[in-house]
């Protein structure tokens, strides 16, 4: 493999002399998106604020292709790297257009005078973030999910080898989360872009970095791909979370579990029950379910929330143990609810069971669960 486009060697980052992270070791590739992520002031905007000069190192080098970044003139590393921080941009009396060709001043002469091939690269960066419509817009009345649209453009402007971005989907909703990563994505694949960012939204983090690195109680905890990242129950480590759960699976979050007696079992299986396990949570009513499958869909979400859940093999009937412990939960509650509209050879069993609750007068439709409290 070619040498990394971006690499820190021994790099100790904090502020006006004390150290924060020691020996930070980064690798990136062009092509490559390398996610910080880690809890709220454990230091991954530190990290960033350092790779771009805007803090001065304690210790170590930044190299840029092979080239120790302390070393590169302004203007150079203006036409190397692009930079979109968190803090709004607010700038007075200017276009959209005027905002994204700030990113060509990098390669104007001293009197910044724009050429017809530097506006050119303008309108097609501005088209290529879909904001070509904002052009004539003032940049202050515009909302935050297209001002990042336009600073993107920006960025672009300056023809980058490598953008660093700090929280960049912090403001938007989630269109514009999914619009803004997808375009970063398509830069990376198509131009060879190398991205350094650091995000939050750890699902998102999962699903688009090539590595990741962790950040955590004053060092770098973990780095690796996000295979190797989200493994075991890690996230509730890096986190320290007492309470809820995060699925490293799926990415998905949960609240933590109702505890007490459970007063429903819910009968379910292929995501049938996943809305209601979340409806009982928010109503702080205790459930059991099942009977799940090993590699059911919802088993984790069931798992997550859930007193107790009632589970077979993979691919296996129902066996006999399973129901007999479902029918004394099912009796135990009081109630049941049953999910599921379609039934086989292998959940079969939940079927019976359903049919027995209803013998037994404990089946429930979804609406007669408002009278329980």
């Amino acid at each position: 493999m070619a040498h990394p486009f971006v690499e820190t060697k021994e790099m100790t980052v904090g502020y006006r002399g004390v150290p924060l992270i020691r020996d930070i070791a980064l690798r990136v590739h062009r092509g490559e998106i390398l996610t910080l992520i880690g809890p709220n002031g454990s230091g991954k905007s530190t990290i960033l604020k350092s790779l771009i000069r805007q803090l001065a190192l304690i210790g170590g080098t930044v190299y840029l292709d092979g080239k120790s970044l302390q070393t590169l003139p302004e203007r150079d590393l203006a036409r190397t790297m692009s930079v979109l921080l968190t803090e709004h941009v607010r700038p007075e009396l200017m276009t959209c257009w005027d905002v994204a060709a700030a990113g060509r001043y990098p390669y104007t002469g001293r009197l910044g005078l724009l050429s017809d091939e530097d506006r050119a690269k303008v309108d097609e960066a501005l088209a290529l973030v879909g904001a070509d419509e904002l052009a004539d817009r003032d940049f202050s009345c515009i909302s935050d999910g297209q001002r990042q649209r336009v600073l993107l453009a920006r960025a672009i402007c300056q023809e980058p080898e490598v953008i660093v971005l700090d929280e960049p989907t912090s403001f938007l909703d989630i269109r514009y989360k999914l619009e803004l990563l997808t375009m970063l994505k398509q830069l990376v694949r198509e131009k060879q872009v190398a991205v350094i960012l650091s995000l939050h939204e750890i699902d998102l983090a999962q699903k688009l970095s090539d590595q990741l690195i962790c950040v955590h109680n004053g060092r770098i905890e973990r780095c690796g791909t996000p295979e190797q990242v989200f493994t075991g129950d890690y996230i509730r480590t890096l986190y320290d979370l007492e309470r809820g759960t995060y699925n490293e699976q799926f990415g998905s979050l949960e609240l933590e579990r109702v505890t007490g007696e459970p007063r429903v079992f819910v009968i379910g299986g292929g995501g049938s029950g996943t809305a209601l396990y979340r409806r009982l949570q928010r109503r702080g009513i205790p459930f059991a379910a099942g009977i799940l499958p090993e590699n059911d869909v919802e088993l984790p979400t069931a798992r997550a929330l859930a007193v107790e859940t009632v589970t077979e093999r993979a691919y296996q009937p129902i066996g006999e143990d399973a129901y007999a412990r479902a029918q004394a939960l099912v009796r135990q509650c009081g109630n049941a609810v049953c999910c599921l509209d379609l039934f086989g050879p292998v959940n079969e069993k939940n079927r019976v069971l359903r049919d027995w609750a209803q013998q037994e007068g404990l089946l429930r439709s979804e609406s007669e669960l408002e009278n329980i409290t």
